[in-house]
């Protein structure tokens, strides 16, 4: 095991903590996201959506993975091994997210709380893939919780987990991924055929990272009282994956998530996932980025310690 991979994962967890998404900066997921939506312009049309969706998924994984490979073996081959490190922090960095996951938590919250209901559901919309319209302020904290949770997963544990199995590289295929699902993996009518293959993949490469994420939430919290709870209620969601992590927040904070929300104009029907149906408060927000925060470092420690294991073993 190659010990750069430790400087990687040590620099690049610091550098998000610290930085955050750099917003005047040119953006990895930007560049994912163009290359999808140039693809789903061009190929989204005619007989064969399902077949067009999964090729240009293939497509778009497989570079993303296979460039970045061929770049860190160049510049390691012909002697640039201060450069493959730095890009490979910079690539890792990209696909993070806690930090900017936290800070809109925070802004949803604020903006509800200084602005009022109406500014708060639109803050909201910008995290969020369900109708904000008609969501009162309880509903406008479960959404903003239950996207962190999910989140959690999606933009910390899943990257890193792919990073220690398969490098950067890895990471960057697992980020295509996940943002080929939420940008084309929605089941209505534009994206019910040509985005299944995608929402498929992303099922599959979040089955483990989620259950990751739901475990080391009760870890952290030091509420592994909730394990029944958390494989009870986890499986209610239509979702494979996103109930895990949402479930293990539910018990933590005692709450309820989940219910009927409206997506692209359509009532989806969602189980409840806990009982406790209590009024969330604003303050919580604190103990809920916390929580983000104390998993985050702890998967970050849990990776170094693994590398260091295959580095003297």
């Amino acid at each position: 095991m190659d010990v750069n991979q430790m400087y990687i994962v040590v620099f690049a967890f610091g550098l998000d903590a610290v930085l955050g998404d750099p917003r005047k900066l040119p953006h990895l997921i930007v560049g994912y996201g163009n290359s999808i939506a140039l693809g789903e312009k061009w190929l989204n049309k005619g007989s064969y959506k399902f077949l067009k969706g999964a090729l240009l998924t293939i497509v778009l994984v497989g570079l993303s993975f296979t460039i970045p490979f061929l770049i860190i073996r160049s510049l390691n081959t012909y002697g640039f091994k201060i450069l493959a490190l730095a890009f490979s922090i910079l690539m890792l960095f990209y696909c993070l997210a806690n930090k900017t996951l936290i800070k809109e938590g925070y802004a949803v919250f604020n903006t509800l709380k200084n602005q009022g209901l109406e500014s708060g559901r639109k803050r909201l919309s910008w995290i969020v893939g369900r109708e904000t319209d008609n969501l009162n302020e309880q509903q406008i904290r479960v959404a903003t919780f239950e996207t962190m949770s999910e989140n959690l997963s999606d933009g910390v544990i899943a990257p890193l987990f792919y990073f220690l199995i398969l490098g950067v590289p890895g990471a960057m295929g697992y980020k295509m991924i996940n943002t080929l699902d939420s940008m084309i993996g929605y089941k209505s009518d534009r994206y019910i055929q040509f985005g299944k293959f995608a929402a498929k993949l992303d099922d599959v490469a979040n089955y483990i990272p989620a259950r990751i994420t739901a475990l080391l939430i009760l870890v952290v919290q030091n509420k592994l009282s909730g394990l029944s709870f958390l494989f009870r209620e986890g499986k209610k969601h239509s979702s494979p994956n996103a109930g895990y992590p949402e479930a293990a927040l539910a018990y933590v904070l005692n709450c309820q998530f989940g219910g009927p929300n409206y997506y692209h104009g359509k009532l989806v029907k969602k189980p409840f996932i806990g009982v406790n149906n209590r009024e969330i408060k604003h303050e919580e927000i604190k103990r809920v980025s916390k929580v983000n925060y104390g998993v985050s470092i702890v998967f970050c420690l849990l990776i170094v310690g693994v590398l260091l294991v295959f580095q003297y073993a």
